[in-house]
C-alpha cells in the first residue's frame, strides 16, 4: 500500500468511528434535512468502504521470470531496472498541522454555542409552559392572579395610576 493511500484510509476509518451519526440525526427537524443527512451518510459510507478496500491491498508482485521466458531477458531486465528505480514520494501532510489549531478552536466555540443553545432552549420551553398555563386559565383568571405571576406589570400599572397617567 502506498503511504498516501494508507494515510487516507486510516484517517477515513478513524473518522467513521468518531462521527456520532445518531446524535446528529436526533437534531434534524425537517424531512428534507433527514433525507439530505441520509444521503450524506450513505455517500460517506461508500467512500469509506472504497478507501478501505482499494487502499488496504498491496499490489501483486510482478512475475519477472514469466516475462523473461516469453519476451526475452534483455528487455525485461531493462523494464525491471526502470521499475525498481521509480521512487514514489511519501505523502507529507502539511495541511493538517496548519488547520488543526483552527479546527480545535472551532470545536471549543461549537461546544460553547451548544451550551448557550441548550440553556436558551430550556428557557424557551419554560416560557412555553407558562404561556400555555396562562392561556388555559386566562378566561377565569382575575387581575390579582395575573399580577401575582407578573409583579413587574403590577408595579407599572400602580405607578401609572399613582402618577395620574391614563395613557392619553
Amino acid at each position: 500500500m502506498s503511504g498516501a493511500g494508507k494515510k487516507v484510509a486510516d484517517v477515513a476509518f478513524k473518522a467513521s468511528r468518531t462521527i456520532d451519526w445518531e446524535g446528529m440525526a436526533k437534531v434534524l427537524v425537517t424531512d428534507e434535512a433527514r433525507r439530505e443527512f441520509s444521503n450524506l451518510r450513505r455517500a460517506f459510507d461508500e467512500v469509506n468502504t472504497q478507501l478501505q478496500t482499494k487502499f488496504s491491498q498491496e499490489p501483486e508482485p510482478i512475475d519477472w521470470d514469466m516475462y523473461r521466458k516469453g519476451i526475452g531477458s534483455g528487455i525485461v531486465d531493462m523494464y525491471k531496472e526502470a521499475y525498481d528505480s521509480v521512487e514514489i514520494p511519501k505523502f507529507v501532510d502539511t495541511v493538517t498541522p496548519e488547520y488543526k489549531p483552527k479546527f480545535d478552536a472551532l470545536l471549543v466555540e461549537l461546544k460553547e454555542a451548544e451550551q448557550k443553545s441548550l440553556k436558551e432552549s430550556e428557557r424557551l420551553e419554560k416560557e412555553i409552559v407558562d404561556v400555555q398555563e396562562i392561556s388555559k386559565k386566562l378566561s377565569t383568571m382575575t387581575a390579582d392572579e395575573y399580577f401575582e405571576k407578573h409583579p413587574e406589570l403590577k408595579k407599572k400599572f400602580d405607578d401609572e395610576i399613582r402618577n395620574d397617567y391614563w395613557g392619553y
